[in-house]
């Protein structure tokens, strides 16, 4: 059977399971508006609703119409079965296990911000250690000063009390989502957004860091961002490599619509950007309450290199299921 006539013998059908699970979703309806079908109704065809999605997978039909189907079977086994797991347990389960393989999933995509970030740092951090005054051209005189006055004295908490830590706390948080946010929204200019906001970032970085070591202040820099740098720089890079996804979707849908394709990669990249933010929300503890610290120097470098090893091990070994003894 074609999918026009199929479609055009079922659509009743699956109307009327729409219109009931409609009412269903919104109890303030329940008892102003006449069900499409009744409570014994309702099993029977949600039976059949699911044997149409199996024939429309079975027969190859278009992608618009299985995910139209597999929403409904969704939403109907919403309502059918009520159950609904505590948030908890399902927090827990995407931390343990959803996020990393949300990203793996995806790698290409974060392996492609990972390089577009990682050279542009090194090409800004080479050309600072040649050319050092091209530190003032990247990052702008106000900036090289205020690196040079926050990382050039030997003592980052001077003066600085649980309070300030607090208020940083909320400022990091604030800055880094708003960075995250920033470079997956800007993938929907054709992925442009985003590559963009990995070079700059990367070139940002290495800039200062080239300027900083030859300011001769590199321990206070390293041993201050080594450990939030982490979940930090690689949440950035997972959010440009999100949004590289929404970019490819947009400008090359393939047989579907530019709709259903980025609707499709909104789907597959969201689980990712709920990991960011939780891994954004880390650093920010970690640059608040321990990246300031006086501490020694070998302290700072352990537990930062602790922090990209865990960081690595779990979204390289996180959620992969033992294979059955």
């Amino acid at each position: 059977m074609r999918q026009q006539q199929f479609e055009a013998r079922y659509a009743g059908l699956w109307q009327h399971i729409e219109q009931t699970l409609s009412r269903l979703e919104k109890p303030g309806e329940r008892h102003t508006t006449p069900p499409a079908l009744s409570a014994a109704e309702f099993p029977a065809a949600y039976r059949r609703l699911c044997h149409h999605l199996a024939l429309a997978r079975q027969r190859g039909y278009s992608l618009d119409l299985v995910e139209q189907l597999n929403a409904l079977v969704l939403r109907g086994h919403r309502q059918l079965y009520q159950y609904r797991p505590p948030l908890l347990p399902r927090l827990l389960y995407f931390v343990r296990e959803g996020f990393p393989q949300a990203v793996r999933a995806q790698w290409r995509w974060h392996l492609a911000s990972a390089l577009a970030f990682v050279l542009s740092l090194a090409f800004a951090w080479i050309l600072v250690a040649m050319q050092p005054d091209m530190a003032y051209s990247v990052l702008g005189e106000s900036m090289t000063l205020s690196l040079e006055d926050m990382y050039g004295d030997s003592t980052l908490s001077d003066g600085r009390d649980s309070g300030d830590d607090l208020t940083m706390f909320g400022y990091y948080i604030y800055n880094n989502i708003g960075i995250a946010f920033r470079t997956f929204a800007g993938g929907l200019a054709f992925g442009i957004g985003a590559l963009f906001v990995m070079v700059f970032n990367g070139g940002f970085f290495g800039a200062a860091a080239g300027h900083i070591v030859h300011i001769g202040a590199s321990d206070n820099f390293f041993t201050f961002v080594v450990a939030h740098g982490a979940p930090e720089l690689t949440a950035i890079v997972l959010a440009g490599g999100a949004g590289l996804k929404l970019g490819v979707a947009v400008l090359a849908p393939g047989p579907v619509s530019r709709l259903a394709a980025l609707r499709h990669a909104a789907r597959a990249t969201v689980p990712v950007m709920y990991g960011v933010f939780f891994m954004l929300l880390l650093a920010a503890f970690i640059e608040a309450f321990w990246s300031p610290r006086d501490l020694p120097a070998a302290v700072k470098y352990t537990v930062g290199g602790l922090s990209w090893a865990l960081v690595a091990l779990y979204l390289f070994a996180g959620g992969r299921r033992r294979a059955p003894l």
